[in-house]
């Protein structure tokens, strides 16, 4: 994927020799031009066309994003009521992902997103104590972070 990224902007600067025009716009039609060649052959790549891996990242922070703003309303309205109704909890999320870079990644949007917290990772990285700030219940919150965090980091990682 770096060679095409390399790829990609050597026919850019191509372009720009080709077009004499050293501008920033020549630059950007030239990428497209040159992204748009390399979608057409990109049968001929030995790795996947390095721009699926870039739009599952930009989903995945996007995704972070709007999860973050969720737990962020959910905790201000937690905060906000007169009487703590609150059920914290630690459960075990049993993880998918195989590098450490990914359970890495994953701990940290856990961590990042208010209201939890990985509290701690078991010796084979394929289970990891959760903190909930309101759990109630651990299999919704299983499935949550299956269906939206682990997700978006296995598209990334294809």
């Amino acid at each position: 994927m770096p060679f095409q990224l390399l790829l990609n902007i050597l026919l850019a600067f191509l372009w720009m020799f080709l077009a004499n025009s050293f501008s920033a716009s020549s630059f950007i039609i030239g990428y497209l031009l040159g992204l748009i060649a390399m979608f057409a052959m990109r049968r001929g790549f030995s790795s996947r066309f390095y721009l699926g891996p870039f739009i599952a990242l930009i989903r995945l922070v996007i995704r972070f994003l709007y999860e973050l703003v969720v737990a962020n309303l959910q905790v201000l309205s937690i905060i906000l009521k007169p009487r703590l109704d609150i059920k914290p909890g630690i459960f075990a999320y049993e993880t998918e992902l195989e590098h450490n870079w990914q359970i890495t990644l994953l701990s940290m949007l856990i961590t990042l997103t208010p209201g939890t917290l990985v509290v701690d990772i078991s010796d084979d990285n394929k289970t990891l104590y959760i903190h909930a700030l309101h759990m109630p219940e651990a299999d919704d919150a299983v499935a949550s972070i299956r269906n939206s965090f682990e997700k978006a980091i296995l598209e990334v990682s294809r």
